[in-house]
């Protein structure tokens, strides 16, 4: 991978929101996670590193 490539996240989320704080579910909802198995790809940055430290129980991330 180049230098100024920026490298890319895929979250998926697998277990429910169910029975958790209301501000981790809004975790859940800004980064696009709509259900279980859901995937999306979102840039490497602190931002979105901050918000996978916050559900990290509920979530798995591998590096595209």
């Amino acid at each position: 991978m180049s230098a100024n490539r920026p490298r890319k996240l895929a979250i998926t989320l697998r277990r429910s929101v169910i029975g958790y704080p209301p501000k981790q579910r809004a975790v859940v909802c800004s980064l696009g996670l709509r259900r279980i198995r859901h995937t999306v790809v979102r840039p490497d940055t602190p931002q979105t590193r901050g918000m996978i430290a916050k559900i990290s129980h509920l979530i798995d991330v591998k590096e595209v």
